[in-house]
């Protein structure tokens, strides 16, 4: 919830998948990953896991770039 958030108050779109119940989306979690961890975020092709407010901002700038 808290990425959501995050990502909400910056006015940053983002699609949400369930992978609990998107067996298709837990798969390409895994192969981006190798494990299934969330919240997994994926910015221009860069793979985040987990909530790490810092991290975000970094791939957010550079996406902007």
């Amino acid at each position: 919830m808290r990425v959501k958030e995050f990502l909400s108050r910056k006015g940053i779109p983002f699609k949400e998948y369930d992978v609990a119940k998107d067996e298709r989306a837990r798969k390409e979690m895994f192969l981006k990953t190798g494990r299934l961890a969330v919240p997994t975020l994926v910015v221009n092709g860069r793979v985040a896991v987990g909530y790490n407010p810092e991290e975000l901002e970094s791939l957010l700038r550079e996406a902007r770039h």
